[in-house]
């Protein structure tokens, strides 16, 4: 089967400026309150042009999806890499840059915990998000692997089961901020429980 052909620095642009626009109109108007119209008035696009890139909204909501998730894990890769760092030092760096930002990670959350019960609810969304989220989880399961390894650390339960505890405890905090905003400080309950599971301070 012959390779998709590269995508041109043109094509590109206008991804990244549809993209740029839906991230914005989907904070002020949330996935469901969003129109494909406003995207492109935002994006100073047409309906064309968008289609000619994306297929829907949902397509918008992976790829940023996408995007976000290989930021994230670029940082954490980072910060798990610092030469001649204990391992509690090495969780203090993941957790500080795991903080950056915490008011773009709240709106992002918002969209994303929308997005996901359209997915729920929508067959061909679920298997475009799960698959999504297996990418993810894939990638921080290669940055756990090697940062434990680095450390010689023994996590006691798999290392996919540890990610998905770690995203759990992440954005089950999140959620919990936002709805109770002076329940717990940001990274609280991940600082406190996944150095439990590493069998480190921190």
């Amino acid at each position: 089967m012959p390779s998709a052909p590269p995508i041109t620095a043109r094509r590109r642009a206008t991804r990244d400026r549809v993209l740029a626009a839906a991230s914005e109109v989907f904070a002020e108007r949330g996935f469901h309150g969003a129109s494909v119209e406003d995207i492109c008035e935002r994006a100073g696009f047409t309906r064309g042009a968008f289609y000619s890139n994306f297929s829907s909204k949902d397509d918008l909501v992976v790829e940023l999806s996408q995007r976000h998730s290989e930021a994230l894990v670029e940082r954490i890769r980072r910060a798990s890499k610092r030469e001649h760092a204990s391992a509690d030092e090495v969780l203090r760096d993941v957790f500080a840059a795991l903080a950056d930002d915490s008011r773009s990670k709240e709106r992002w959350l918002v969209l994303t915990t929308e997005f996901t019960l359209h997915a729920i609810r929508d067959a061909e969304a679920r298997r475009a998000w799960a698959a999504q989220q297996r990418r993810v989880r894939d990638e921080l399961v290669a940055v756990v692997d090697e940062a434990v390894s680095r450390q010689g650390l023994t996590l006691p339960i798999s290392t996919e089961l540890f990610v998905r505890a770690a995203i759990s405890l992440a954005q089950g905090s999140m959620t919990q901020r936002l709805v109770e905003p002076r329940s717990l400080t940001v990274g609280e309950l991940e600082r406190t429980v996944l150095p439990i599971l590493l069998g480190v301070d921190a």
